[in-house]
């Protein structure tokens, strides 16, 4: 087992189980049907402020320009009119279903409304909320350059989190500072003696907010022409929020969070195996064949996370006594809560989109984690009350954000071959 302060000390094993026996199972599972439609409402009010953060050209202010990544670049008063519109186009979240399709999500809800949930989520229950198509809506750069994008960070940072004092960030992630200048900015928080679980917190949310950097980079528009855009690696982009130097030390701290992340997901995977591999259990699309593969498919994948070697000892998480615990698990189910409605804020549908799914997957697997004791003492009949379950957009979205991580240490091992060239 490893632990909090040493859980990322061997990569090269994560790596190497990641890499070579994981990913490219949870990419053909994440490519079926069941696991690329995802219910969401992207037209939520922002909860917290009035602002639409939209484009910051003065003439956006009559065409309103879907802003794009929350992650990127401060904006900058030199851009003009045709950025607003690019950021608009590389926003879109393209929703196009077929009726054939459509027919059948009816028929999926349909069978998962028969099956009590434990608990009701928002987006679900919503009559504006749609399916969208995880496949034709890829996390990748979108261009959107704005002090609307940072506010976001700022926000799930300074309000949420529990922060170590030491922990400096430069306000505008793109400038690189020598560690003296004003600009930055130490965030307040954590006190000496801070449990584990809200230093744990902290770490999951910078390691999110890593793999999504990441993300950005590894997809980044190279060219935009008349006839192609051309996605690839933007090695100069990755640096400017990984390397040593030019995040003054920050960088390594942040990778170091992302395998936490890693460690914390794959645990919840592996802890959750006894409720999916239930004979009720079903990724029911209404074609059983395909339905009895994928979900042979799920339980493989499962059973290989099961035997990862370095797995997170969960127990120096959520102890302490029955009380403690339930109020621990409503403090970080309310603070998660915030932070999907701060996403609600995000002003590109795409960005919001990906914002949501991943919020809600990290959630789910600690879900899973506070819940061990319900998930062992499972019955073993299919027919008895069951109490701990797993709604379809949990399950989906706990597999979608896991593969963002898990995709996100594969591109990592990208990145090294493409700086060794470099250097």
């Amino acid at each position: 087992f490893c632990y909090l302060d040493d859980c990322a000390c061997d990569v090269e094993t994560i790596d190497a189980f990641n890499n070579e026996r994981l990913f490219p199972k949870l990419q053909k599972l994440l490519e079926s049907d069941y696991f690329r439609f995802y219910k969401v409402n992207l037209n939520k009010p922002c909860p917290f402020w009035t602002d639409n953060g939209l484009c910051g050209q003065k003439n956006c202010a009559v065409i309103p320009c879907t802003p794009v990544s929350i992650f990127l670049t401060l904006y900058s008063a030199e851009a003009n009119d045709q950025e607003c519109e690019k950021a608009e186009k590389l926003g879109a979240v393209d929703s196009s279903l077929s009726e054939e399709t459509r027919q059948a999500l009816l028929e999926w809800n349909k069978h998962d409304d028969e099956a009590e949930r434990f608990c009701v989520i928002d987006d679900e229950e919503s009559p504006d909320s749609q399916y969208v198509d995880l496949l034709l809506n890829p996390e990748r750069f979108t261009g959107y350059k704005g002090p609307e994008a940072w506010k976001i960070w700022n926000s799930i940072y300074e309000e949420n989190c529990f922060k170590p004092y030491t922990v400096k960030r430069p306000l505008n992630p793109m400038v690189s500072y020598s560690g003296n200048e004003p600009q930055l900015s130490i965030i307040p928080g954590i006190l000496p003696g801070q449990c584990v679980e809200k230093r744990a917190f902290f770490r999951l949310v910078s390691g999110l907010h890593s793999s999504i950097n990441i993300h950005l980079s590894a997809r980044y528009l190279l060219d935009d022409n008349w006839f192609q855009k051309k996605w690839g690696h933007n090695v100069s982009e990755f640096q400017q929020r990984f390397d040593t130097q030019l995040t003054n030390g920050e960088g390594p701290k942040r990778l170091r969070n992302l395998y936490f992340l890693y460690l914390i997901e794959l645990r919840a995977l592996a802890k959750v195996l006894p409720l999916l591999q239930r004979p009720s259990f079903q990724l029911y699309t209404g074609q059983p064949t395909q339905d009895q593969q994928h979900k042979r498919l799920l339980l493989e994948l499962l059973q290989v996370a099961k035997s990862f070697p370095l797995h997170f000892d969960e127990t120096s998480l959520f102890a302490g006594n029955k009380e403690e615990a339930a109020n621990l698990k409503e403090d970080f189910r309310l603070t998660f809560r915030n932070i999907s409605r701060i996403m609600d804020c995000v002003g590109c549908f795409k960005c919001r989109l990906w914002g949501k799914l991943q919020t809600q997957g990290l959630g789910t697997a600690l879900k899973i984690l506070f819940s061990e004791r319900q998930i062992e003492a499972l019955p073993k009949s299919s027919s008895a009350w069951l109490t701990f379950q797993l709604s379809r957009q949990e399950i989906v979205s706990l597999l979608n954000a896991f593969g963002r991580i898990s995709t996100s240490i594969r591109e990592l091992e990208n990145f090294r071959s493409l700086l060794s060239k470099v250097r």
